[in-house]
């Protein structure tokens, strides 16, 4: 989250983004009104927080600890790929959700991720793909998460096992979904 923050400060509608189409007040109101109309309630909320733990005071207790835990999972995986080649593992700890279910509580929402944080956090390759439905005909995805400058090879074992298991061509009718 505070990457994404700092990242995403320089959209701000007057160097990069879409500025609002309300020019009213000073510099700051544009601002502020370019950045709540173009970003969703989610992405802000990520952002206030990456800017909360790079602020004076929490820095040490929030983002230097975070690096710290960076490089225990960099240092896992590497361990890892001296084994193996690629690693499998589901995308999410649960099928699909509704669009918009779980916007009302942020932390449900972040435990979406936990799948794929520690990928994003070693700096590693992954594709996510299906790999079939639930019960209720819901979309289940795995990853497969590749070596540091192997995506070449996760993209050819992720062709690879979308031919064989042929998905794409399996999608569920509305009807077994009970809609």
């Amino acid at each position: 989250m505070s990457e994404a923050s700092s990242n995403l400060a320089k959209f701000d509608g007057l160097r990069y983004g879409k500025m609002s189409k309300n020019l009213e007040g000073d510099i700051y109101d544009v601002y502020s009104r370019t950045r709540g109309e173009k970003f969703g309630s989610e992405v802000r909320r990520r952002i206030m927080l990456g800017t909360y733990a790079l602020s004076a005071g929490y820095y040490d207790m929030f983002y230097i600890k975070a690096l710290k835990v960076r490089t225990f999972i960099k240092n896992d995986f590497q361990k890892a790929f001296k084994q193996c080649d690629a690693i499998i593992s589901p995308t999410m700890p649960t099928t699909a959700f509704k669009i918009g279910e779980l916007i009302d509580d942020p932390l449900k929402m972040y435990m979406m991720d936990l799948l794929t944080c520690p990928i994003n956090l070693a700096g590693l390759p992954a594709l996510s793909l299906p790999c079939g439905f639930d019960k209720k005909q819901l979309p289940v995805g795995f990853q497969i998460i590749g070596n540091y400058f192997d995506e070449s090879e996760i993209l050819n074992l992720g062709y690879l096992l979308e031919q064989k298991l042929n998905l794409f061509r399996k999608m569920p009718s509305i009807k077994k979904r009970g809609n």
